[in-house]
């Protein structure tokens, strides 16, 4: 082997090893899942159905139908990163108690759903929730697709099957690139990264009513990279910073300034 051919080879082989590394460590950097359940709605009273749903490749999701007297719009919720449905249910009553019927699903390998989750795998998660939603729903009430945190990635590729009337995007970000823009070591891990969940591709042909909102202490996810996402949308399009607010810490009942945004953003698109 010549003095050429050598580092080349070193370089090659040292390519790979970094890439299957990269590939075995990626989901465990991204996904945080909760498995079985610690609480359901009915521990708060509230009437709903525990939903089994199939993906296209084989997977068994559960998820909760909360169902209102009287309900004023179909929500499909998709929750952040970490736990499970059971973590998330003061976020799914405190719609509830709003009169909407919603929807929370959790994806592969997170409460009782089965398999691991992937970025591809959540994406088909996310594409039976939302076909399920469409044929349940009635014509007469607004579907909305609501996404958290990661979740706002997953309910834009959700957008790509079934088109709602409107698209609340939380605590999002434009791409995963950009979260950790400011991290030389995962920069450069990433080269080698199958993981994009690119938020404002999914969305560059959306063009329904999108509410953005982001806590502007955000230490998770900086709201400048909520604003580069809003930036990236079509309109119409409407971005709301909450005061004095970190990345989980102002969904509950006690933030009218955010609650008071939701119910006007949801009912723009009853009109």
């Amino acid at each position: 082997m010549n003095k050429i051919a050598r580092p080349l080879l070193v370089v090659v082989l040292g390519g790979i090893v970094l890439k299957g590394l990269v590939t075995s460590l990626e989901p465990r950097l991204v996904f945080f899942p909760n498995r079985g359940e610690d609480t359901t709605p009915a521990g708060l009273g509230l009437r709903y159905e525990r939903v089994s749903l199939t993906t296209s490749d084989g997977e068994h999701l559960i998820a909760w139908q909360l169902e209102p007297d009287g309900p004023l719009a179909d929500i499909v919720y998709f929750h952040g990163n970490g736990g499970n449905l059971s973590l998330w249910l003061p976020v799914l009553a405190a719609l509830h108690r709003l009169q909407y019927r919603v929807l929370g699903v959790d994806y592969r390998g997170y409460g009782l759903s089965t398999g691991s989750p992937t970025e591809e795998g959540v994406y088909l998660d996310a594409e039976a929730a939302v076909r399920h939603a469409a044929r349940a729903r009635r014509p007469d009430r607004p579907l909305v697709f609501w996404g958290r945190s990661l979740g706002a990635a997953v309910a834009a590729s959700a957008t790509r099957h079934v088109v709602p009337d409107g698209l609340v995007l939380e605590s999002g970000f434009p791409d995963k690139a950009a979260v950790i823009r400011g991290q030389p070591l995962l920069r450069a891990l990433n080269v080698f990264g199958s993981y994009r969940f690119a938020t404002s591709e999914l969305l560059r042909d959306f063009r329904r009513p999108v509410l953005v909102m982001h806590g502007d202490r955000d230490t998770i996810v900086p709201i400048a990279l909520g604003r580069e996402l809003f930036e990236g949308l079509g309109a119409p399009k409407q971005f709301v910073a909450i005061r004095d607010a970190d990345h989980n810490d102002f969904f509950d009942r006690s933030r009218p300034d955010y609650w008071d945004q939701v119910v006007r953003f949801i009912e723009g698109l009853r009109r």
